[in-house]
């Protein structure tokens, strides 16, 4: 019997430590794949903000509505007034001199506002392969895709219309997974 409840706390105290070892990484499916996210800790409000919406469903139901080749596919709400004027959906921005527009970087949209404010409905991914170094300090960056960039190229190339949103609408299903640290440190290397 000893050796019973000791086997049960063993196995008990290491998955315990095994779960300290993970980190939430996003997990986007798409009808071209598998999209993941690895979510930066320098910019807690935005990580927290993409955790808390994804875990909601909230972006279950939209679609990636803005796909430009050479730029950005960017998803969830559409360009709206409730995205962009709705407290509710605004954050100040998180700007992170280390955390640039690099190919494959995740950063939250938002319109021509005075204090840079991002709408958490919208995230977009540089798809540009020399970066999009012009939005530095004016977009948070909050992420990196760490599997999935060619799901992206492929998004990026569908038939659009005039305001570069796709004919086909390319659903979203947004999760948040956890996934061993170690691991996803060597996904992002």
């Amino acid at each position: 019997m000893k050796k019973l409840v000791f086997c049960a706390l063993l196995i008990f105290f290491i998955g315990f430590a095994h779960a300290q070892d993970t980190v939430p990484v996003g997990q986007i499916l798409t009808p071209y794949g598998e999209i993941l996210i690895s979510l930066d800790d320098r910019t807690p409000n935005h990580k927290n903000s993409f955790v808390q919406l994804a875990n909601a469903g909230y972006w279950d139901s939209l679609t990636f509505n803005r796909v430009i080749p050479n730029f950005v596919a960017q998803g969830g709400c559409p360009d709206t007034a409730e995205g962009f004027n709705d407290p509710q959906y605004l954050l100040e921005p998180e700007f992170v001199p280390e955390l640039t527009h690099v190919y494959g970087a995740v950063g939250a949209g938002r319109d021509d506002n005075p204090g840079k404010l991002s709408a958490r409905c919208q995230f977009y991914i540089v798809q540009n392969s020399d970066g999009l170094h012009r939005l530095d300090g004016d977009y948070t960056v909050f992420g990196q895709v760490i599997k999935g960039m060619s799901v992206i190229e492929q998004i990026v190339r569908v038939k659009r219309d005039s305001k570069d949103e796709p004919i086909q609408p390319i659903t979203l299903s947004v999760k948040i997974i956890p996934l061993d640290k170690a691991h996803v440190e060597k996904m992002r290397n």
